[in-house]
C-alpha cells in the first residue's frame, strides 16, 4: 500500500489483501490523507481480498476528506462490498484508470515500490 501526495489530490494504491494484517498501515494512511488536506483517489486495481477493515478504511477516508473520494479500477469482489456495506454510496467509483496528472515523474514512479510500504511524498 502507498500514500502518494500530489498537487491536486492524494493517490491511495491498494493491492494484495486489504485485510486485518494491514489495520496499522491502513491508519497511517489515513493520518497521512487527512494532513494532505486533498481529495483522494484510490487505485484499487491489484486488490486480491477484502474485508471489513479495508471497508472500514474507505468509510474512514470519506470522513477525514473534504474534498471527494474517487475509487477506480475496482475488482468485481471490492465492488460487491461496496455495494453490499452501502460504503459505495459515500465513493465515486470511477471506471477506468486515475490519471498522473498532478504527480511528478519520480511520484509516479513511486508506484512500483514494494508492496507494504507506507509512502507520503511531497
Amino acid at each position: 500500500m502507498h500514500v502518494i501526495v500530489g498537487t491536486t489530490h492524494a493517490r491511495v494504491v491498494l493491492s494484495g489483501e486489504i485485510d486485518a494484517d494491514l489495520a496499522a498501515d491502513l491508519n497511517q494512511a489515513t493520518r497521512d490523507v487527512q494532513k494532505s488536506m486533498l481529495a483522494v483517489e484510490i487505485d484499487a486495481h491489484h486488490v486480491t481480498f477484502m474485508d471489513s477493515t479495508g471497508v472500514a478504511f474507505l468509510a474512514r477516508l470519506t470522513a477525514v476528506t473534504s474534498g471527494p473520494v474517487r475509487i477506480f479500477n475496482t475488482p468485481p469482489t471490492v465492488r460487491f462490498l461496496l455495494e453490499v456495506t452501502s460504503i459505495g454510496s459515500m465513493l465515486e467509483i470511477v471506471e477506468g484508470s486515475p490519471t498522473d496528472d498532478n504527480f511528478s515523474a519520480p511520484q509516479a514512479a513511486s508506484l512500483r515500490e514494494p508492496v507494504g510500504d507506507v509512502r507520503l511524498t511531497d
